[in-house]
């Protein structure tokens, strides 16, 4: 895997030719297409493009922390090398990105003059680009057919809905998943040695399960934890990511899968005197019970529904601790009618 980040990228050469240490996200950021980590499939249709260097249109789809950006800029180096400088334009979701951006900026940058190799184009990279006003899709609409020639265009967005169907009918589509816990693992492992980091496994475990397959995340958990203790053991991990232990959380599974609903509310009220809130707590017991062992399956599936259900009325805005309260009952009921 690579370790090092291209020096191409000037958001990252002034701190590293300054001697800056780099975020390890940026440092062991891939930057070659083949380096990138899990959505195989979506990869290697990436790979192709690569190879034959006909790129269309693309929009990369898919949550946070997956490597659409980092698959972009791969892409956009393997297939312009060393005009990668003169031949992309990066825009982000904290730039302004409204309807002006889109006639000057882009158009501008589309009508340039630039020497590339046979069957290269220049690519404009719309990060966030599910973020953009809807005024700014259309003028983005008719760049690309003008420019359709010299400009090609790649979007990564979190959600492709929102992008408009015309601009989504003129590119191809590449969704990516969230990273497997093995892939996280595997990717953790070897920063971990190419730092000298100390760690548990318990404690790599605890990243894996913080980050929910955001590669991003993990990185960030990881560095953070190590930086401020020096080891990243469970607790450590917990302490550095303020979320509520998931043994915490288990233990309160536990009491309902035996109908204990006064030790469950019990659990429930020392997690929200530690101050976290309605959210945090739902979205732990949703993953701790995803990956509870075992538990009936069709008890699991129950207890899913209803923690969806809760999830639901809390993000409504509703009384979160009743909420919460309310549903160790549903569970201990569940439960108490599996038994029957």
């Amino acid at each position: 895997m690579a370790t090092t980040m291209d020096v191409d990228r000037p958001a990252v050469a002034p701190a590293a030719k300054a001697g800056y240490p780099l975020p390890w996200v940026e440092k062991y950021r891939p930057t070659r297409i083949k380096d990138i980590v899990g959505n195989v499939e979506a990869v290697s249709r990436l790979q192709i493009i690569a190879e034959e260097g006909n790129m269309p249109n693309i929009i990369l789809a898919g949550p946070p922390g997956t490597g659409k950006t980092t698959s972009i800029l791969c892409l956009a180096h393997e297939l312009l090398g060393p005009n990668f400088r003169e031949a992309v334009l990066e825009l982000n979701a904290s730039d302004d990105r409204g309807i002006d951006v889109v006639r000057n900026k882009i158009k501008m940058f589309a009508q340039q003059k630039v020497t590339l190799p046979l069957g290269r184009h220049k690519i404009v990279i719309l990060d966030e680009a599910d973020s953009m006003t809807s005024g700014a899709q259309q003028a983005l609409r008719r760049t690309m057919e003008i420019y359709s020639s010299t400009t090609r265009f790649a979007l990564a967005c979190n959600q492709s809905s929102k992008i408009i169907e015309p601009i989504q009918s003129r590119c191809a589509i590449v969704r990516y998943s969230k990273l497997s816990d093995k892939e996280l693992l595997q990717r953790l492992l070897h920063v971990c040695q190419e730092e000298g980091v100390a760690h548990t496994p318990d404690g790599l475990e605890a990243v894996v399960f913080t980050a929910d397959g955001d590669m991003r995340q993990a990185l960030n958990n990881v560095q953070a934890t190590a930086n401020g203790f020096g080891l990243v053991s469970q607790d450590h991990v917990f302490r550095v990511c303020d979320q509520p232990h998931p043994v915490l959380v288990s233990s309160v599974v536990r009491h309902c899968l035996d109908a204990r609903i006064d030790d469950a509310y019990e659990g429930l009220r020392a997690l929200c005197d530690m101050g976290y809130s309605a959210s945090d707590i739902i979205t732990i017991l949703f993953r701790v019970v995803r990956n509870f062992t075992g538990m009936n399956e069709y008890l699991k599936l129950e207890y899913i529904k209803q923690i969806g259900f809760c999830h639901m009325r809390v993000g409504d805005g509703v009384n979160s601790r009743l909420q919460l309260s309310g549903l160790l009952a549903e569970l201990c009921k569940l439960t108490m009618r599996a038994a029957a």
